[in-house]
């Protein structure tokens, strides 16, 4: 019997002593989290979007293989949107050797298509024996390494350790465990970690429930609050008319703001769609950036000399209204310095900036456009209450029956907040 979706009650209050360390594309993210598993004890939560079946998505099957095979608690929640062609004998295997499989809202297709596109499971979150953490924006396919090509994407991630690592272990488990099983287990909650480093963390989620806002919240807080400068690198950046409005209002009272998108886009629609709110930004003193060497994928940002942010939100109507996401918000000068370098190193040798455009006569047609994107942002939340809210589930797959037609089966399993 399928298990109505809940949300998970969480603090706002920071949590002191922890540690991070900012991965920079899957070079720098990828052997971190494999060796982790590699060396896992006891358990393995770990969610994505995206895994695919290529040399990225073959080598994690190893390490979690490996994992299962001597005794590790594993648990993965891959989005059926995302992830939607794993083999039977991909998923099989690792099922038969323990590992607990599961697929957010696999929906089937219709005519070859897949209809389940709105409120997916967009987080990207590794916890390994309760202790070490991973969040971001990496999802596991090979476009995330740079010998992929010309559409190898530019992200980021960070490791984490500390007791902001607590929240997340008892978030990953709440999202997939039924509540007896999470009740059992309660003893690896979320206290006792001990505190390794200087930085205040906040881990802060959207849902479809309780926490429909919390991420855009926390930007717009900390934009309000900006007095020297403010960089943003977000691949999807369409957001509300509110957070626009805090960019504008920072930018006048003389705060550094810049904006770091895509100049060489995944989808065209992402650059046209930015594209639309240059002039309203830069009339403030918003400086605006394109990356040009591949596909930007990253959601990180920073404000003053200690807030920084890094996770899976983009700054779209999908991760700000439908879907499921995760960041960290970190207060640490050091991390802080150190995102602000990679980004100024970005911004100096991969970018251009757009330069604003002059004057011109009284355009029609662009008054229009102006008028039609000011209410589209001003209303997009609300809009979205209406779009349809199907109740997603969590399904635990089974190896499938040689005697059968060869497909992995599936059986209901918990759900998350949708």
């Amino acid at each position: 019997m399928k298990r109505p979706a809940f949300s998970l009650p969480r603090s706002s209050r920071w949590v002191p002593g922890n540690h991070f360390e900012l991965l920079e594309n899957g070079e720098e993210f990828f052997p971190r989290v494999f060796t982790a598993i590699a060396e896992a004890r006891r358990e393995v939560m770990l969610e994505t979007f995206i895994l695919f079946e290529d040399k990225i998505g073959r080598e994690l099957h190893a390490v979690l293989l490996a994992a299962a095979k001597r005794g590790v608690e594993v648990h993965v929640l891959v989005d059926g949107f995302g992830s939607p062609d794993l083999s039977d004998k991909y998923v099989g295997s690792l099922v038969e050797a323990g590992v607990r499989f599961r697929i957010f809202d696999a929906g089937r297709r219709f005519m070859g298509q897949r209809l389940n596109v709105l409120r997916r499971m967009h987080r990207k979150i590794v916890v390994v024996d309760g202790q070490l953490g991973f969040i971001g924006g990496i999802n596991y396919s090979a476009d995330h390494v740079a010998d992929f090509g010309p559409e190898a994407k530019q992200d980021y991630a960070v490791q984490v350790r500390g007791p902001i690592v607590a929240q997340m272990h008892h978030f990953t488990r709440e999202a997939v465990l039924d509540r007896s099983e999470h009740k059992r287990h309660r003893a690896a909650g979320v206290t006792g970690r001990a505190h390794v480093g200087t930085a205040h963390a906040m881990f802060v989620t959207r849902d479809n429930q309780q926490h429909t806002s919390d991420i855009e919240r926390q930007y717009r807080v900390a934009l309000r609050a900006a007095r020297s400068r403010v960089v943003i690198a977000n691949a999807y950046f369409f957001p509300g008319y509110r957070f626009i409005r805090e960019m504008r209002r920072a930018a006048k009272r003389g705060v550094d703001v810049r904006l770091i998108l895509q100049g060489q886009p995944d989808m065209a629609i992402v650059k046209t769609a930015a594209s639309l709110l240059y002039h309203h930004l830069q009339r403030s003193g918003v400086r605006i950036y394109e990356y040009c060497d591949r596909p930007l994928h990253g959601k990180v940002a920073l404000v003053d000399d200690d807030w920084s942010t890094v996770g899976s939100s983009n700054l779209d109507p999908l991760s700000l209204s439908l879907n499921l996401e995760a960041n960290v918000i970190i207060q640490d000068r050091a991390f802080n310095a150190q995102l602000h370098r990679r980004l100024s190193h970005l911004m100096e040798h991969s970018c251009k900036q757009i330069e604003a455009a002059a004057p011109s006569r009284w355009n029609g047609l662009a008054l229009l456009r102006s008028y039609a994107v000011f209410h589209l942002m001003r209303w997009f939340p609300a809009w979205a209450g209406w779009l349809p809210k199907h109740q997603p589930t969590i399904t635990l797959a089974n190896p499938a029956n040689p005697a059968t037609a060869g497909t992995v089966t599936a059986e209901p399993a918990s759900s998350p907040a949708a």
